[in-house]
């Protein structure tokens, strides 16, 4: 490494140049960096949400749940799933293994799901969903105004929705909350049966019209014009003046006054819809003759038809009176002739309800009959559909706009964009509309990435300082301190190139870094000047100083390095949030040594200057030598380290005495996984009673609403009712039997100290619920602690649910205690009578469509109103009032007969469970618990006592999930880091000095760090998280530095012939000053850090700071008087063993190294030589 500060002084203009445009460069680039809170992740969950109305959870989980869960099984990357079964919504989550392509997980869980679907309820549709990171809104808004809830969301739609989405880096712009539209066929049974019409001629009506389809071409003239036959429908009225399909039947029909006579049954009869063929042939009665027609309705076919009569003759037209011959008509409607019929589509034949009697067909009547309409039968109406939630932004009604980024957006750019452009767009969508910021993710994260840029500023300062103070030199200072920005911008530009952004985790490694990217250059330059204050030529010394050090530096900074290598090991959530902070830290640190060997030398040629009216070098060296020896640091230092090596075990004694006394510590110690990230928002949870109507929820909410606006600190409260399940409850864990309140707060206020208040304020509610309190993360996982409860049946679950309740309850320091066995709900439950259901000739499946028919409307069609599609539903006005009502409704039995329900079955009142958990694929609850400080060590120490305590039913189990799962899997990954880290280190270190066993001395340093790393852990009462493990690791790196520093000049003096203690003596006094002034900077760079002084981004880099303080502050002492000792003992030995065998082979002093002491001891003035040169 030595040949690129050779290299540089040989083109020191060059360098300059490069120097400059990498730092514009640099400059330009930092711009450009998109600006996030953390790294973009991918979320290894997929979501399969399924909506099945009016199901209960036991019919929801064998017809839904338990299939889709089988159906997964098998998908590639699978880790486990989970599932809830609640009243009409099925949702399965499938965790899958960090690594696996989100993507084409997704395409094999849709195609898993796709392949089950026939076995799955009519009309349900599986919703598969995964997200990242980027998924999750940059911005949330709340709006109010307009004349109601529809007219502004169709504002919002047509105006604020295509205005947002042009805006640059905006993904897409959803409303939510808004009433939706349907289309609604209030069917009058009566009338349906006095026209002689059942349910199917409604559905097939709707079917067979309102769709464009093409029919050909035909040329007219010079022009060839496409055919389309049909017209959409477009409104409600169209639907109502569709007419109906006539029924199919079997009739004897008889002709009045002449008419035509006969009877006959139909013998035969096929066809095919649209413009298919039918033919039908009956026999009967006295005439005879024949017939041709058009049928129109659903089919359209040619139909033929053989009558006898008492007459003969030829007639063409529509003949009355009694006749015999040949007829050809046309036949509309509800006309056609007993023995010939249309055949349904695909050559089908269906059978309706008879013709009333009465109706006479119509090629019978003199006069055409109108055709009976959809109107006539039932109520169209285009309206809204019944609200299954209510939303409201400090009290008053109001919609949610969410507006997401695209995953190369940048998000704070993207949330000032849409911030700007809301009170133009507010004047456009009228004077009345307002909107209200619900959430905002770009404040937080320019607060906290200004606070860490203050901080590093801060920092900056400080190691800049600590450098001035040793150096005493302005010009040696400016020159040490060049390497910082240049770095940091070299930095930026590797960020760029690898698509990352600007996060608190990328600028915290920075702001870490800025300590230690200077440690090579104060090293550097450090050397330069001794070598320029011993009077040689500039160029020489400054040649001379690099080579002597060139070996070392670079060692030290690979082996910083080397530990962030085991993260790219680390699996889950903490190998995706810390990867792109070791890649910045590496980049950071690698770019400090080129600094250090290129630009660091071209500056000190220009900057700094030799003594001047000196000629004899080596007086100049002596004097230069005898003022270093007179300073404080080497007074102090020099006796204290002569000492220890002449006393090891004492050394050795206090050694260990400190480990010990550090170790018990330990338990004063308390441990977190990442903390809090201090945000600004609030979620808060209320879980209802089953059953209670959406206004009695609105009631309650409304209680909880008040009391939350009313803490101080509180800005913003947005409510959230109810909620249809699906791809929200999904995400937000929003449902039908809870409300959300998403709570904005001040966010210069304390936030631990607001929700405190908020929980207060909350739990002196009383018939509000069940109501839990949660910080927003933005994407950092749950805070809570989760036992998870499985058993092999339901009483078994319910029972271990229960006792693992009342247990966690117990437990101190955690709050909002809840389980997910929610309360039982009240279900109408009817049981068939199989014997009296034979009896009336009555079915199951007869039943069930009957009811399904009256009480659950069903969607039959979509119809594109005003540029919207719509959903038709089919309803009816007859649905049963209460279960007296239910048990008298009729059903149509197999002969026709109407029966009373009442008489096949059994209609009662029972309870059932309003969710069913299940774990891999079994039954499971889950207890959560929410620790109140960041002492989760406690917590779960007590959680664990609680269940060894419990004696559970047989076959129940549990285990500890949430958070307490995340921090073990981390903890354990991060351990094995450590000690691949160690591993990559200790390679290093052989390969720098050709030793296996000088690099264990070395690594002595790492146990000593950890020493300090813990003590100001319990000092500053900080937890062990997994930012705090991070420290850990990146100090195996940074200790080592100063040891590999002090050694490899050891070695030299060894090199030259000095003996082991001399050689000790003078490495340690020569490597004194850049040991501590490396240490120092990189110490004070992080105080402004690690006392939180901005507050910014705290979460991750306080605990980091305070690690790698405590370690440095440790490792150096330690590292400046251990490793010379046990250097002394190892090599020490290998010295005296060689003495013996020199004399041995008769060689008195052969093979001897020769101290370079004088009379004055090794400290004496003549005993100092320069450091030798080295490669």
């Amino acid at each position: 490494m030595g040949r690129l500060a050779q290299l540089s002084m040989r083109n020191r203009a060059l360098i300059a140049l490069i120097t400059v445009f990498v730092m514009i460069f640099g400059v330009i680039t930092t711009t450009q960096l998109k600006q996030e809170l953390i790294p973009s992740i991918d979320i290894p969950t997929a979501f399969i949400s399924t909506s099945y109305p009016g199901a209960s959870p036991e019919v929801v989980e064998q017809t839904v749940t338990i299939p889709i869960e089988q159906a997964v099984l098998g998908v590639q990357g699978l880790d486990s799933t989970s599932s809830t079964s609640s009243t009409g919504q099925s949702q399965v989550t499938v965790n899958l293994t960090y690594g696996t392509n989100i993507t084409t997980a997704q395409q094999d869980l849709q195609a898993a799901v796709s392949r089950i679907k026939s076995a799955l309820p009519d009309d349900v549709d599986p919703q598969v969903i995964t997200g990242s990171v980027d998924d999750l809104p940059v911005l949330q808004l709340s709006v109010t105004g307009g004349r109601n809830r529809v007219d502004l969301a169709q504002r919002l739609n047509d105006i604020a929705v295509p205005d947002l989405q042009k805006l640059d880096g905006v993904r897409a712009v959803t409303v939510a909350g808004a009433p939706e539209r349907r289309v609604e066929i209030d069917l009058d049974t009566t009338k349906l049966e006095d026209r002689g019409y059942s349910v199917s001629a409604v559905t097939a009506a709707l079917q067979a019209n309102g769709a464009v389809s093409s029919a050909g071409s035909i040329t007219d003239g010079q022009q060839s014009l496409s055919v389309n036959v049909g017209e959409r429908l477009t409104s409600a009225k169209q639907i109502a003046a569709l007419s109906l399909v006539p029924p199919t039947t079997t009739v004897s029909q008889q002709a009045s006054s002449g008419a035509q006579s006969g009877a006959g049954s139909a013998g035969a009869g096929s066809g095919a819809s649209a413009g298919g063929a039918s033919s039908g042939a009956a026999s009967g009665g006295t005439a005879a003759g024949s017939q041709t027609g058009t049928q129109t309705g659903t089919q359209t076919g040619t139909q033929t038809g053989t009558q006898t009569g008492t007459q003969t003759g030829t007639q063409t037209g529509t003949q009355t009176g009694t006749q015999t011959g040949t007829q050809t008509g046309t036949q509309t409607g509800q006309a056609g002739q007993a023995g010939a019929q249309a055949g349904q589509a695909g050559a089908q034949v269906q059978t309706v309800p008879p013709t009333p009697t009465g109706a006479l067909p119509a090629q019978v009547r003199t006069k055409r009959a109108r055709p009976t309409t959809i109107g006539d039968v039932a109520t169209v109406r285009d309206t809204t559909a019944p609200a299954t939630s209510i939303s409201r932004t400090n009290g008053k009604d109001s919609l949610s706009l969410s507006i997401t980024k695209t995953p190369d957006g940048n998000t704070v750019a993207v949330s000032k964009a849409v911030t700007a452009a809301l009170p133009a767009l507010s004047q456009k969508l009228g004077g009345d509309v307002a909107f209200t910021t619900v959430f905002d993710q770009a404040p937080f994260i320019t607060q906290s990435i200004d606070d860490l840029l203050s901080e590093g500023g801060l920092g900056l300062a400080m190691a800049i300082v600590v450098i001035l103070i040793f150096l005493l030199s302005v010009r040696s200072t400016l020159v040490t301190a060049i390497s910082i920005p240049v770095s940091v911008l070299v930095t930026m530009i590797g960020l760029r190139a690898a698509d990352y952004s600007l996060n608190v985790l990328t600028l915290g490694a920075l702001t870490i870094a800025i300590g230690r990217v200077v440690d090579d250059s104060i090293v550097v330059i450090e050397n330069i000047k001794r070598h320029l204050s011993y009077g040689e030529d500039k160029r020489i010394a400054i040649l001379t100083a690099v080579r002597e050090v060139a070996t070392a530096i670079t060692a030290a900074t690979l082996t910083t390095v080397a530990v962030f290598a085991p993260i790219a090991l680390v699996g889950g959530q903490t190998g995706q949030l810390f990867r792109p902070f070791a890649i910045t830290a590496t980049l950071a640190l690698l770019s400090s040594l080129i600094v250090a060997l290129t630009i660091v030398p071209v500056l000190a040629y220009w900057f700094l200057r030799s003594p001047r009216g000196q000629v004899d070098p080596e007086q100049v060296r002596a004097e230069a030598e005898q003022k270093e020896r007179r300073s404080i640091l080497q007074r102090v230092y020099v006796p204290l380290v002569t000492r220890a090596v002449r006393h090891p075990v004492i050394v050795l004694l206090i050694a260990v005495a400190i480990m010990g006394g550090t170790a018990a510590l330990a338990p004063q110690l308390k441990f977190d996984y990442l903390g809090n990230s201090g945000q600004n928002t609030l979620s808060v949870t209320e879980q209802f009673a089953p059953s209670l109507s959406l206004d009695t929820k609105s009631a309650q909410a409304a209680r909880v609403e008040k009391a939350i606006r009313g803490v101080e600190g509180v800005q913003t409260v947005q409510t959230t009712v109810g909620g249809s399940g699906g791809a929200q409850a999904a995400f937000t864990g929003s449902g039908a039997d809870n409300a959300t309140f998403s709570v904005t707060t001040d966010a210069q206020a304390d936030q631990a100290a607001i929700e405190g208040r908020l929980r207060s304020a909350v739990s002196a509610l009383d018939g509000v619920g069940e109501i839990t309190v949660s910080a927003q993360n933005s994407g950092f996982g749950s805070q809570a602690v989760e036992v998870i409860v499985n058993a092999p049946d339901a009483g078994s679950l319910q029972r271990g649910a229960d006792l693992v309740l009342a247990r966690m309850k117990q437990v101190p320091g955690v709050s909002d205690v809840t389980s997910s066995l929610a309360a039982d709900q009240p279900l109408v439950q009817i049981t068939v009578d199989q014997e009296k259901a034979a009896e009336k000739a009555v079915t199951d499946t007869q039943i069930n469509q009957a009811l399904t028919g009256i009480l659950a409307p069903a969607k039959v069609g979509t119809v594109e109103i005003d540029g919207q599609d719509r959903d038709i539903v089919l309803k009816t006005k007859s649905a049963p009032d209460g279960l007296t009502a239910l048990r008298n409704v009729k059903i149509t039995s197999q002969t026709g007969k109407e029966v009373k329900l009442s008489d096949v079955a059994e209609v009662k009142l029972t309870k059932v469970a309003t969710q069913i958990s299940r774990q891999d694929s079994q039954r499971s609850a889950t207890i959560s618990l929410t620790p109140d400080g960041d002492n989760l060590r406690a917590v779960n120490a007590d959680v664990t006592a609680g269940l060894a305590e419990l004696k559970l039913p047989t076959g129940v189990e549990t285990s500890l999930g949430g958070v307490s799962s995340d921090q073990s899997d981390a903890f354990r990954q991060l351990g094995l880091a450590l000690l691949v880290a160690i591993a990559i280190v200790y390679v290093v270190m052989v390969a720098t000095f050709k030793s296996l066993i000088q690099p264990l001395i070395l690594l002595v340093s790492i146990p000593f760090a950890a020493v300090g790393a813990l003590i100001a852990l319990v000092i500053t009462g900080t937890a062990l998280s997994v930012p705090s493990l991070i420290g850990v690791l990146m100090l195996v790196g940074i200790v080592v530095t100063n040891a590999i520093v002090l050694i490899d000049l050891v070695n030299k003096y060894r090199e030259r012939g000095e003996s082991v203690n001399d050689a000790l003596i003078d490495g340690s006094r020569q490597r004194l000053r850049p040991i501590l002034m490396t240490a120092l900077a990189t110490i004070f760079a992080l105080i402004p850090m690690a006392a939180g002084l901005t507050g910014g981004g705290v979460f991750i880099s306080q605990p980091l700071a305070v690690v790698v303080i405590g370690g440095l502050l440790s490792s150096t002492v330690l590292t400046l008087v251990l490793v010379p000792v046990l250097y002394r003992l190892v090599e020490g030995r290998k010295e005296r063993r060689a003495l013996r065998r020199a004399e041995r082979d008769g060689e008195p002093g052969g093979g001897t190294p020769t101290p370079t002491t004088t009379d004055e001891g090794p400290d004496g003035p003549q005993a100092r030589h320069a450091a030798p040169a080295g490669s």
